[in-house]
């Protein structure tokens, strides 16, 4: 007896009763019409707006019922929007028995916040926890902060990478490129910067001083001042704070300064006018 084939497969992209569809958001409708023009389907009926009150309205105009649902949202200015209505629709979709619902963000919100920093929280982590939570099955982003963030969901996550586009750009626009340097704003993204630097066949250097963020440098729980010393451990402890308990000393930043050369050289880097009007003085 012969298999009958399955309809699903046979439909185009561009059919309106395909099991995949394409959800966009308010952060970046552009790149969303892009994405599916690319594709070949059509962006879903549905209605993303704000009331009066500023409360994120979503309002699906077709069934998606059994469907694929990939939802295009990322982070921009207002990024709180962005997060909560992202959480939104994702929800709808749920709710309205979605197959799979895929979170398609260029960008991750909060992603830089994945490390225990003074005495906050690891918003990143709770972040991940909500969209899991939802009702995200599986996680499309780029170049997140760190790979050790994929650890926070609960779902499956691809951590795209655009620095082959990066390095096509470098090649394709910069004259000359063999002759560049890439500058590193910090010794923390010196990694990156070398990785980039090895592909290209060029030299790099790194920029030490105030930017420097490194996650010793900060204060958190564990480095808080000791208790005063008039105050005494109650008898029925086990055990006493040593004494005495050795003084933090205070870390000074020092000023700006630079590792490597960047004479006569075409300067590939990232940073704030400060950096680049100091790179400007060490040419």
């Amino acid at each position: 007896m012969d298999s009958i084939p399955d309809q699903n497969l046979s439909r185009p992209m561009s059919d309106p009763r395909a099991p995949l569809i394409l959800l966009a958001g308010q952060s970046h409708p552009k790149l969303a019409e892009n994405i599916a023009k690319h594709v070949g389907t059509r962006l879903g009926a549905c209605s993303v707006y704000n009331n009066t009150s500023r409360e994120s309205i979503v309002q699906l105009q077709e069934s998606i019922r059994g469907k694929e649902v990939y939802i295009i949202q990322s982070g921009s200015k207002q990024v709180n929007n962005d997060v909560f209505e992202l959480l939104n629709m994702v929800y709808v979709c749920k709710t309205s028995s979605a197959r799979k619902i895929v979170a398609v963000l260029p960008y991750m919100p909060y992603s830089q916040q994945c490390r225990m920093r003074r005495r906050a929280c690891i918003t990143a982590k709770l972040l991940a926890k909500m969209m899991c939570h939802t009702g995200i099955n599986h996680l499309i982003t780029m170049d997140l902060h760190q790979r050790e963030i994929h650890g926070f969901f609960d779902c499956s996550v691809d951590n795209l990478r655009s620095s082959p586009f990066l390095l096509q750009y470098i090649i394709d626009n910069i004259p000359e490129y063999q002759k560049a340097v890439i500058v590193a704003r910090s010794p923390s993204s010196t990694r990156r910067v070398s990785s980039y630097a090895e592909r290209l066949r060029v030299s790099f250097a790194v920029i030490h001083g105030e930017a420097k963020m490194e996650e010793e440098q900060e204060i958190d729980g564990r480095t808080s001042p000791p208790p005063s010393a008039t105050l005494s451990a109650p008898s029925s402890f086990a055990c006493s704070y040593p004494s005495p308990i050795p003084s933090i000393q205070q870390k000074i930043k020092p000023s700006l300064s630079l590792v490597g050369s960047v004479k006569n050289k075409v300067n590939i880097e990232e940073g704030t006018k400060r950096e680049k009007k100091f790179l400007k003085k060490e040419k």
